[in-house]
């Protein structure tokens, strides 16, 4: 595997790019501290330069030290690590966006992130205590925001040299279009992260997206774990899949590394979540095979819009971007 393959990049429309792999720093259970840190030492040991985070995780100050670490003993330089993060539900409000950013750059202790992403459309209200702040009888309380004017305000952190590309995460097309038809739009969205995989395969958006220049994100690239707050469990275990088995031993590979190169080379980002050293290796090894045209047509057959991602508990929000099919 070629170091030149290993960190094939896409290009965003302001003139940056992005590595196509790159490593989830969500952990499903909150980490032992100094679980970050290790994991991701040897993730950019491994030879990861792309990582992708958020205020929601609750972990970037542990992310920020090991980029610093490694960083401080040689490894790396700042502009070999491709880091992105995300501005929370709390902080829609415009005039909290770059709060919010310069809270993150100090939890990093970082000048800048790569990419920064409206997290969600939705708002909620304003907290620095709960990520879901809830009513004496625990409704999850809502924010009647912009999320045009919540653009704005990120386009002025780009401007001040806080970010160097801004875009979004988990809106559905309409909701993109709204930025897009900006009166006063500056910066375009260069990408938007939505949950994509062979068993939600976003055909329609990645069209979409590819002919107005925005990069296509896909989390739980791989399926994901069952959390009941946020996950249908009801849905099949995409890595038990037959025909991605199949492929697979054709190849020598597992059904994730399979589920991997089908969106490498359908021109997606992945961001696959692992803290353990030989599944963040087994992820990487996806640049020395390639599937054909038959394999990729087989994978798209196994669509079946399967969304593990959900997040049920606010389906009621005016700005719930999956009421639409895409």
């Amino acid at each position: 595997m070629s170091e030149a393959a290993d960190q094939q990049r896409l290009p965003f429309s302001d003139g940056n790019s992005i590595p196509i792999l790159g490593l989830g720093t969500f952990s499903l259970f909150k980490p032992i501290k100094g679980e970050t840190v290790k994991a991701l030492k040897a993730a950019i040991e491994i030879g990861y330069r792309h990582l992708d985070g958020a205020f929601m995780y609750n972990n970037e100050d542990e992310v920020g030290e090991a980029i610093r670490a490694k960083i401080a003993d040689g490894t790396v330089n700042r502009e070999d690590i491709f880091y992105t993060s995300k501005l929370w539900m709390t902080y829609l409000s415009p005039s909290l966006v770059q709060k919010a950013l310069e809270a993150t750059l100090n939890c990093l202790k970082l000048d800048y992130v790569d990419l920064y992403l409206m997290h969600w459309p939705m708002g909620l209200k304003p907290s620095e205590e709960e990520l879901y702040p809830t009513d004496a009888s625990g409704n999850i309380l809502q924010l009647d925001v912009d999320f045009c004017e919540t653009w704005a305000a990120m386009e002025n952190c780009k401007d001040a040299g806080l970010v160097r590309s801004i875009g979004v995460s988990n809106f559905n097309r309409s909701q993109l279009e709204m930025i897009l038809k900006m009166p006063k739009l500056k910066y375009k969205p260069v990408c938007n992260q939505v949950e994509c995989h062979p068993y939600l395969n976003q055909n329609k958006l990645l069209k979409y997206y590819k002919s107005n220049n925005i990069v296509l994100v896909g989390y739980s690239p791989l399926g994901t774990s069952q959390d009941p707050k946020n996950f249908d469990s009801s849905n099949p275990i995409l890595l038990n899949d037959l025909d991605l088995k199949k492929i697979g031993e054709k190849h020598h590979k597992t059904p994730a590394q399979v589920a991997l190169r089908y969106q490498v080379q359908r021109g997606v980002v992945v961001i696959p979540k692992s803290f353990n050293p030989g599944r963040m290796k087994q992820n990487r090894e996806i640049f020395d095979f390639q599937l054909t045209e038959e394999e990729m047509k087989a994978i798209e057959g196994i669509n079946q819009g399967c969304r593990y991602i959900s997040l049920k508990q606010l389906a009621g929000h005016p700005k719930y971007p999956f009421h639409d099919e895409y």
